[in-house]
Order: C-alpha cells, then sequence, then structure tokens
C-alpha cells in the first residue's frame, strides 16, 4: 500500500482510508468544472449543490483530496482572512462591522457543516493565543496590535490582552510577557476535514476524478492528457498549484510552509505545558510560528518556508537537518522541557500568495471563470467563504458575501495584481528573509545593546512594507 506519511502527519493518520477514485477517461459535458479537489475547490461544489441540486459538477483533482495543501497545513480553523484589516480599512464602520461578523463566523458555521454531514476532524474551538514570549519588543508590538484592532471596532470579545500569570492559565512558556487571546479560532485535523468533504460532495451528486491533471483550461473547457470537460462555469481552486498554469502563475505565486510533530508526549510533560483544550498558539515574531496539540497529544509546530526561484513548486518535501532544526530550536526556545524529544514527522506543502497579500474572489460571467485563492497560511478558514462566495457569485445570488472588498464581479484575471519578474522577487525574498532573521536574532539576545535592536527592527518593518 501507498504510504502518505511523506504528505503530513494528517495524512498518515488516515493511511488506511486513502483510496483514489477514478480518473477522468471520456469527455464530458456539465455545468461546472472545478480544478482541484483541496478546500477552496470541495467548498465550492457543496454550496453549489446546497443552493442547485440540479447543477451537473465535475472536479479533476491531480492526485488525491489532500495531497496539496488542504491536508497538509497546521491545522488552524481561523475566523479571519489574510490582509483583513486593510482591506477593510476604508469600510465604514457598520460595514466593517459586518464583514467582521462574516469572516469570525467561519468556525462556527464550518462546525455546523461537520454536524450536519458527520465528519469527525477533531474539532476543538479553544482560540488562539499569540505569543509575547521571546523578547520585550513582542510585547510592545502586541499591545500596539491590540489598540489597533480595538480602533477597528473589535472588543474584549474578539481580543484580549492575557498578562503572564493569565496566559498560564493556557499555556506555560517560561519567561513569557503575554500574548492577545482571540476566541475566533478552532484547531482541526485538515486531511480528515478534506477526505470528509470529498465523500460530502460525492454524496451529493458531485463527480471526482482522481489522478486527472490538468494541462490546460481556457473558456469553459479543460483539458486533461486522456480527456476534455465543456463547462458552463471553470472554477480553478489551485492556490499554490497556480505556478502549473501560465494564465494564474503571476498572480498566485507558491511558497512553501514547513512542520514537524513530536511524538505523543506524556502526561507529565504535557502538565508542564498546558494547551489542554485544544488552543492554537502562535509566538509574536516574523518567523511565524504556529502550532497545535493534537488529539493524541502531539505537538504539530510550523514556522515561515521558503520561496525557489521562477516560483517553482516543490515537490520533495523531506525536510533537510537545517529546516528541521530551525523548527525544532523554536519549538524549544519556548517549550525547554522538549528539548530532544523525538520528531515523528517533518513535513511541507506548497501555499499560494498573492500580490501585496491581498487573497481575490473574481468572477468573470464573459469567460465563465470562477477564481478564488491568494490565502496564505489562513486558507483553513478562508476557503470556506470562498466557496460560498464563489457559489453565490455562480448562481447570482445577493448576498452580503458578494459584497466584501476581496470580491470582484464581473472582473477577468488581468485586473488582478501580478508580482514583480525574476530576479527581483528572488532577490527582495533573500533580503527581507534575512532582515527578518537578523531581526530575530538581535532581539532574542538579552545583552545586545539597545541601538541594535532598534537598528534591526527599523530594517526589518521597513522591508516588510515593502512587501506590502
Amino acid at each position: 500500500m501507498k504510504t502518505w506519511k511523506h504528505i503530513s502527519l494528517w495524512m498518515d493518520e488516515l493511511d488506511h482510508k486513502v483510496i483514489a477514485r477514478p480518473c477522468l477517461d471520456r469527455d464530458r459535458d456539465v455545468d461546472v468544472a472545478i480544478i482541484g479537489a483541496g478546500f477552496t475547490g470541495l467548498w465550492t461544489a457543496y454550496y453549489l449543490k446546497q443552493q442547485a441540486p440540479q447543477l451537473n459538477i465535475v472536479i479533476l483533482e491531480l492526485q488525491t483530496s489532500g495531497f496539496g495543501a488542504s491536508g497538509r497545513n497546521g491545522g488552524w480553523l481561523m475566523g479571519g482572512m489574510l490582509g483583513e484589516s486593510r482591506a477593510l480599512s476604508s469600510l465604514s464602520p457598520e460595514r466593517r462591522k459586518v464583514a467582521y461578523q462574516l469572516l469570525h463566523a467561519i468556525p462556527d458555521d464550518v462546525h455546523a457543516v461537520l454536524l450536519r454531514e458527520g465528519i469527525d476532524c477533531h474539532y476543538r474551538k479553544a482560540g488562539v493565543l499569540n505569543c509575547a514570549a521571546r523578547y520585550p519588543e513582542q510585547a510592545t508590538r502586541l499591545r500596539h496590535e491590540l489598540q489597533a484592532l480595538y480602533a477597528e471596532g473589535h472588543d474584549e470579545n474578539d481580543y484580549q490582552w492575557l498578562n503572564s500569570q493569565q496566559l498560564a492559565d493556557h499555556v506555560r512558556i517560561p519567561g513569557a510577557y503575554g500574548a492577545i487571546y482571540s476566541p475566533h479560532c478552532a484547531t482541526i485535523s485538515p486531511a480528515r476535514l478534506v477526505r470528509g468533504l470529498a465523500d460530502a460532495v460525492e454524496r451529493l451528486g458531485v463527480t471526482i476524478h482522481d489522478h486527472s491533471p490538468v494541462k490546460s483550461w481556457c473558456k469553459r473547457e479543460v483539458r486533461t492528457d486522456k480527456a476534455c470537460v465543456r463547462a458552463q462555469w471553470v472554477v480553478p481552486a489551485v492556490e499554490g498549484y497556480a505556478a502549473d498554469f501560465a494564465s494564474l502563475r503571476k498572480i498566485q505565486i507558491p511558497v512553501q510552509s514547513m512542520l514537524v510533530a513530536t511524538e505523543p508526549l506524556p502526561a507529565e510533560l504535557w502538565a508542564r505545558i498546558g494547551l489542554n483544550q485544544g488552543q492554537a498558539l502562535s509566538e509574536h515574531s516574523r518567523q511565524v510560528t504556529y502550532a497545535q496539540r493534537t488529539l493524541d497529544d502531539r505537538l504539530v509546530f510550523g514556522a515561515r518556508g521558503g520561496y525557489r526561484f521562477g516560483g517553482r513548486l516543490r515537490s520533495d518535501f523531506q525536510l533537510t537537518e537545517n529546516e528541521i532544526g530551525l523548527r525544532r530550536m523554536l519549538m524549544e526556545s519556548l517549550f525547554p522541557a522538549l528539548r530532544g524529544v523525538r520528531l515523528s514527522h517533518a513535513w511541507g506543502g506548497n501555499l499560494g500568495m498573492a500580490r501585496r497579500f491581498r487573497p481575490h474572489m473574481l468572477c468573470d460571467k464573459q469567460q465563465g471563470i470562477a477564481l478564488a485563492g491568494g490565502f496564505g497560511g489562513e486558507g483553513v478558514g478562508a476557503t470556506h467563504l470562498a466557496g460560498q462566495t464563489l457559489a453565490d457569485l455562480i448562481l447570482e445570488r445577493e448576498t452580503c458575501r458578494v459584497e466584501e472588498p476581496w470580491v470582484l464581479r464581473e472582473k477577468s484575471l488581468s485586473t488582478l495584481a501580478t508580482w514583480e519578474p525574476e530576479p527581483c522577487r528572488w532577490i527582495a525574498y533573500k533580503g527581507i528573509m534575512s532582515a527578518f532573521a537578523n531581526e530575530d536574532r538581535v532581539l532574542a539576545d538579552p545583552y545586545t545593546t539597545p541601538w541594535r535592536r532598534t537598528l534591526a527592527s527599523k530594517i526589518a518593518t521597513s522591508l516588510e512594507r515593502l512587501m506590502r
């Protein structure tokens, strides 16, 4: 039997249940052809069938559901969207409130589907902790961020400051300065969700063809190496795999996220760490760390990944010693009790990043294209909203979802922002990542002089602004 351990811990857990569906072997005429059986494609199919059961929908998948980013991520189901504050800043307070209610409802909306469809993905909604854990500048930044969130209309029901003692009720990080806590996040096993969702859309009458790589797509037509699908609507739900298609590769570039997982840890170790309710955990630095305690008592820990010259996809996720070592170092700096613990899994995946870090949901009626993507590391939740929104756009339903600023109605692909050509991207990436690493190294050293700390942060902050 083919092993899925190299894909992720999550897929390895489902090894005995991962059975491929038949590939596409004949031409078909359908209403909607979806490219990709990940979260975006499956949620779109699900909500189309909920609203219009008569639609004939086919999904074409490169490998099998969960092979891409949907089965490889950190398992955070967030009630938010990448760049939401900037996207909503120009709206009136009333419109902003509606938009944030829409975003914050994502975990509960997904949970309702889990109950309705009988999907067990280890859903636990215990919120997220964004911690100032390793140096005092983190606490200063977090407090400024909290004030900005309150200025946008949020209150303590959405985001709350926890001092070090209050934080210890959730997680025990030696020397932590505090954290922002938000209830709008759940943790899940993403592979269980994506596989369960694939089964659910099949029960609704959607046909999924595995091992059917799409070679090309254009106006109302999708081609594999074996057959052609003609459709009224084409939905390229490919996220990081946009790099495989000429019309998308400058719009959504692939970046790599990488994670490790410990072996199941004994109760005495967890008594020293916490995270008893399934809280999501991040440490507020430009290393972009994220973690969760799994239902079988592992710690899954990830950090900022990489970018390959030319926006090339990465297929080999046998992580190097340096890639594993960085994540181990960051994990052990937060939890010294885990020093030397055995890591059972190490993996990564390609996710899609839009220029200016602004996700998009687009509808081009003339070409028959509906597209969503660029969700970065927040796609587990954002794809649910995207699926609902694309279904609304295709079915011409006037809902609050289609009025949000990330929705581009009656627009073509050419209206989306594109990334700069190489070698500009590569040079910028290398320089920015070097500045980020230097800042983290300088600030994590308590003996660094104040002027060096200030300089390192100013350089990193300036370069981060250039990215946006």
